[in-house]
């Protein structure tokens, strides 16, 4: 350790002026469980190790090998999110159920990133996914309750705690905000048109690269013109993603070039990820395929499909679920500024 970096969290005079933060993400997690319980969900506790990590090109795992007594080794993989234990779960019968997961994620460290952290994951089966919006609404409540905040900060930006979430599709907040017409670029069927969206994001402003793909250009566009205006004033819930951009949800009835998918911002911190979920087998492997293509592309190499997974989806029954960032809700409670300030033991720098 350098003259210049900070002490360990554990000495004590930094760990007295880490508790009071502390203290609110353990009260906001007291909240959580029993506002599930008194909705009547089960939690659960799903394996932390498995055959495949996810499958988004982008999402990156934590490998790790487990020996048998004897001696025969197997490659598996920390989970980045509970979400496919879940999801077997809902095919065994279960039909209400959240969990505290810890999850695990490669690459990922900053101020809104830790490589291990707490994610809130619940599932509503037969149930439609605006369901999830009015959750997350009951959950910002829970964490400004908590905190004792009327308004959430982060950087600057504020939002009032207890104020109605803006709902915005993501083809409005393009238009608005980044001049940019989204739908144009994507077919009948949602496959996106490149060159029509390159041409589009130059006119906005936006660097692209000769060898952006379509999915490029969106994550460009999103990140540089559309995120930092989410979430300001009041909670921000962005919805009906591209279908190229919602691997696990299924296609808005009417309209396949969207999918019930969105995302909840607060102060322009990205909260929760939601989506009616993807229960067509064949077709999740074929965008599982399509994922892992593209991971080996930029990366060099791609994860097992969970095969159980695939199996269990023949026979789950409609649902919907969500995923949020504990550490990122008690963050935004307790009015801290990095994520490790709510986490009692941070992963040590390096990691």
């Amino acid at each position: 350790m350098s003259s210049r970096d900070p002490p360990p969290a554990w000495t004590p005079a930094r760990h007295a002026l880490r508790r009071p933060a502390l203290g609110v993400r353990n009260a906001l997690t007291r909240a959580i469980r029993e506002h599930f319980e008194a909705e009547g969900f089960t939690e659960v506790e799903t394996a932390s190790l498995g055959v495949s990590p996810g499958n988004e090109a982008h999402l990156h795992g934590v490998p790790a090998r487990l020996t048998a007594p004897d001696g025969a080794a197997r490659d598996l993989y920390l989970r980045t999110s509970p979400e496919f234990a879940c999801k077997t779960l809902l095919a065994a019968g279960e039909t209400r159920i959240f969990e505290l997961a810890r999850v695990w994620r490669d690459r990922e460290r900053g101020p809104l990133h830790a490589p291990e952290f707490t994610m809130l994951e619940w599932y509503r089966a037969h149930e439609p996914y605006e369901r999830l919006m009015d959750d997350c609404t009951a959950l910002l409540g829970l964490a400004a309750r908590v905190g004792g905040r009327d308004v959430f900060s982060f950087r600057g930006r504020t939002a009032q705690a207890l104020a109605a979430p803006r709902r915005l599709t993501v083809a409005q907040a393009f238009a608005d905000l980044a001049g940019v017409d989204l739908l144009a670029s994507l077919s009948p069927d949602g496959t996106g048109d490149r060159e029509t969206l390159a041409a589009a994001a130059r006119e906005a402003g936006v660097r692209v690269a000769e060898d952006d793909l379509w999915s490029d250009i969106f994550s460009k566009v999103l990140v540089e013109r559309i995120e930092p205006h989410l979430g300001l004033g009041a909670a921000t819930v962005l919805c009906e993603y591209p279908a190229c951009e919602a691997a696990l949800a299924r296609l808005k009835p009417g309209d396949p070039r969207v999918a019930e998918r969105f995302e909840l911002y607060v102060c322009g911190v990205e909260l929760a990820n939601a989506f009616g979920e993807l229960t067509d087998a064949v077709e999740q492997r074929r965008r599982f395929e399509i994922e892992m293509a593209e991971k080996r592309r930029v990366y060099g190499h791609s994860y097992p499909l969970d095969e159980s997974l695939l199996s269990a989806l023949e026979i789950m029954p409609p649902a919907c679920g969500a995923a949020l960032g504990l550490d990122r809700l008690a963050m935004l409670a307790a009015g801290v500024e990095r994520v490790e300030q709510v986490q009692w033991t941070p992963t040590p720098q390096g990691g």
